[in-house]
């Protein structure tokens, strides 16, 4: 069997699920990796056949850029991606929320099966604090896929798993050496230095997109992304305040790690992230400048520190639904 792994370079994520993901395939078939997008700080530490542009998204200080990803995004050149993609090549596409490979499926007829965390939110049993007709119109026409393998915090339904989380994360010994961690890509310095340098009392590590090097500023210390660096700096923090991205809260909350989670504003995607986490017990704030010393004072004495040892069920999931699909050329996976 060939199969076509499609992801994103939309973030982080998308790469380190693929990490896992893809030694699990190869005992089964013949992989192929298409990566698209431009937004990752991490090398995808895995071969790479196809790259493609295909849709990144800009962020400004605190939210989405709306103009830049509009300037930056060609929709003829995005078709021209989709029309040149080799997908009968493969015996079935298996999309990270992914756009040109599976629009590419769906024209040409070909098997293709989500395989994301946005597959999770085709449940209505996963927590959402509004509805909204554009999110959901998003999850159903950005990356359309006729099966569906969706990972959430919880397994709200048949064919939502639990997080996959990495190897480099399970193998770690997590300690308490006092600082806090900070991933925020949608912030600046400037902003951070100024809403972190009054809280004296706790030492902070922010890693930021785009630094080139190491910057010491008082009780602030900024690093460039680095995945060695930011893993040592989560199996040592006190607490992690981050996005309301999947990978990072999931990984904090299987490290036992205090957590603060900020959607990026105009993202309903991180907006229902945070509502789902804030039902578990973790803070979330609307905005980077709610970070004060009232709110930093309020998260260690009202919000208790979750541990959550998610099982490591990736091959499991996947050796099923490969067998399943082999068997039938199709499959209706059920998970719980």
């Amino acid at each position: 069997m060939k199969i076509l792994y499609a992801l994103q370079a939309t973030g982080n994520g998308h790469i380190s699920r693929a990490c896992e993901i893809l030694p699990v395939l190869k005992k089964r078939a013949q992989v192929d990796v298409l990566l698209s997008g431009n937004n990752s700080s991490l090398e995808p530490g895995f071969e790479v056949n196809y790259r493609s542009k295909g849709y990144s998204l800009y962020y400004k200080t605190g939210g989405i850029d709306y103009l830049r990803i509009a300037r930056e995004n060609s929709p003829l050149h995005l078709s021209k991606e989709i029309i040149d993609l080799p997908v009968r090549n493969y015996d079935l596409v298996l999309s990270d929320f992914e756009p040109i490979s599976a629009w590419a499926c769906k024209l040409k007829n070909v098997p293709c099966i989500s395989v994301s965390h946005q597959a999770a939110f085709k449940s209505p049993a996963v927590p959402q604090p509004e509805k909204s007709l554009l999110f959901e119109s998003i999850i159903k026409l950005y990356a359309p896929a006729s099966q569906n393998i969706g990972f959430h915090f919880k397994s709200y339904d048949s064919f939502i798993a639990t997080p996959v989380i990495r190897k480099k994360i399970r193998q770690l010994n997590p300690i308490n050496d006092g600082h806090y961690t900070i991933y925020l890509p949608s912030a600046n310095k400037w902003q951070l230095q100024e809403l972190l340098t009054p809280l004296k009392n706790a030492q902070w590590q922010i890693f930021l997109p785009g630094l080139m090097q190491y910057e010491k500023v008082k009780n602030i210390e900024f690093f460039p992304v680095s995945e060695a660096v930011f893993i040592e700096s989560l199996r040592s923090c006190t607490g992690i305040i981050c996005g309301a991205g999947f990978e990072l809260p999931a990984e904090a909350l299987f490290l036992g790690k205090k957590l603060w989670v900020i959607p990026i504003k105009g993202q309903f995607e991180q907006k229902c992230n945070a509502y789902a986490l804030e039902l578990m017990g973790v803070k979330t704030s609307k905005s980077i400048s709610e970070i004060n010393i009232e709110t930093f004072e309020n998260w260690h004495s009202e919000f208790d520190l979750i541990h959550i040892p998610f099982g490591d069920d990736t091959e499991n999931t996947f050796e099923r639904a490969l067998s399943a699909f082999e068997d039938s050329g199709n499959f209706n996976l059920q998970l719980v």
